[in-house]
């Protein structure tokens, strides 16, 4: 099976999705987007090895990269559109592919997500790069630079799942809401367009949530107070480990793809069907500052870095 019969195969689908032109076929897609909205662009590559198992499912690894992309989109306060997918890969057999093919298109299909083309190459090990452009209203796009003294810091969902359930793959012990939250995290799409008119800046949590929101603060040119205390922590984070690991997990480790947002106005505690928590307070210095108890605490803010 050469690439042109792969991509056939696997990817072809036979609807092309809103304001495609020309798709999957052609030396590269037509797109048309609507008037008066404004295109976003966001890219994530996964390479096995360094950010997922060897031994992590293709119907999981295929799901998984598109979601880390919806979440980009999703902090921007965009609409998802169209994808296009570069896939490097060693020989695999039918059954990887129709897997790894099923996933993707699976994260796709609950957001209306359109493959418009992409490539496929042979290599030593799986890369998959997924791009996704999605559009928001003219001047629309939520930024991390908004941040305000006096705002408060929010975060989705629940934090430091994904991370947890990594560290415990494998193990007979292995928690499966710990596990499915880093093999199948839940972009927050439509909280991220829920809040185009309540936030001030945002950023979805991908490489922890000191680090991340850490960058907001830079790009603000502000500072925050953290609450650790105040960190949203799952019952199967409760059940698997003790509060201080737990708390640990939730401020520095990466995967969980909420989102993380700062706000002036009365925020809801449930946003686009996700519980919100106020964790801290922007405040007008230059740093993060993490505390527990009332006490300053050290923690690694430092987040995921590739080199």
């Amino acid at each position: 099976m050469d690439e042109f019969e792969l991509i056939r195969r696997y990817f072809v689908r036979p609807d092309d999705g809103k304001g495609v032109i020309t798709g999957i076929g052609d030396d590269g897609a037509v797109l048309r987007p609507e008037p008066g909205r404004e295109l976003v662009t966001v890219i994530d590559t996964l390479v096995e090895g360094t950010h997922f198992p060897s031994e992590m499912s293709a119907m999981d690894l295929g799901y998984r990269a598109v979601a880390v992309n919806l979440s980009d989109i999703a902090a921007m306060a965009a609409r998802p559109l169209w994808m296009t997918l570069a896939l490097t890969m060693p020989p695999r057999p039918d059954e990887w592919l129709d897997g790894f093919a099923s996933g993707l298109f699976a994260a796709a299909r609950d957001h209306d997500l359109a493959l418009v083309g992409g490539d496929t190459t042979s290599g030593p090990c799986v890369v998959v790069s997924v791009q996704i452009t999605g559009d928001v209203g003219a001047g629309a796009a939520l930024l991390r630079s908004g941040a305000q003294p006096g705002d408060t810091v929010y975060v989705t969902g629940t934090v430091g799942d994904a991370a947890a359930g990594l560290s415990m793959m494998g193990s007979p012990d292995a928690d499966e809401f710990l596990a499915r939250r880093f093999l199948r995290p839940q972009a927050r799409v439509q909280a991220g367009l829920a809040l185009a008119g309540i936030a001030s800046a945002c950023i979805d949590v991908s490489d922890g949530l000191a680090g991340d929101l850490g960058k907001l603060l830079d790009a603000s040119g502000v500072g925050a107070d953290l609450n650790l205390d105040a960190l949203p922590l799952s019952d199967a984070m409760a059940a698997a480990f003790d509060d201080d690991v737990g708390r640990r997990f939730a401020a520095t480790g990466g995967d969980d793809y909420e989102l993380c947002f700062t706000s002036s106005r009365s925020v809801p505690a449930e946003i686009g069907g996700v519980p919100v928590t106020a964790i801290g307070t922007v405040n007008d210095g230059d740093r993060l500052v993490c505390r527990s108890g009332g006490a300053v605490v050290e923690v690694d803010d430092s987040g995921y870095r590739h080199f």
